[in-house]
């Protein structure tokens, strides 16, 4: 079994962060399998954890009224997805399905939100790191809105 801080300490998400503080996260971390069309989560269900892809492909979707299932981003090896462990009332805000098999470290949401409590500069170090995450997903949805709401208006 492959060692889970070396994983999470080589990983670019985590870039900076001291060898305990990799230590702490190892220990609400698990390897996860999610199989092509398996969901990973369901929007409105209790927001538990993180990922971080090791290998596989997901896509973070929502299901829109007379519209079907529309596909917000696809997350890939490496990237991390799953910020709404942070947020009260800890409920998933979209829906994330396995497009190929997909393997993963997932870290426990409310594992990781005790330590950060115990360990204000691991929260702190968490938070900022999450917060690039979120910004960079509200710059892809302007761009995509810009993009729906762009074409056809003069």
């Amino acid at each position: 079994m492959e060692n889970l801080e070396r994983i999470l300490g080589e990983h670019p998400f985590l870039k900076g962060l001291s060898q305990d503080q990799i230590a702490v996260l190892a220990g609400c971390a698990s390897n996860v399998v999610f199989k092509a069309g398996e969901f990973v989560f369901r929007e409105g269900e209790p927001a538990n954890a993180f990922f971080f892809i090791r290998q596989g492909k997901v896509q973070v979707e929502t299901h829109i009224p007379q519209k079907g299932t529309v596909i917000i981003r696809s997350r890939r090896d490496d990237e991390v997805f799953g910020w709404s462990w942070l947020v009260p009332p800890y409920r998933w805000h979209f829906d994330a399905r396995a497009v190929e098999l997909t393997r993963a470290l997932a870290l426990d949401g409310e594992c990781l939100r005790t330590k950060c409590e115990a360990d204000h500069a691991l929260g702190y170090e968490i938070m900022k790191r999450f917060l690039m995450v979120i910004a960079e997903r509200l710059e892809a949805t302007r761009l995509q809105l810009m993009d729906v709401y762009g074409h056809g208006s003069n």
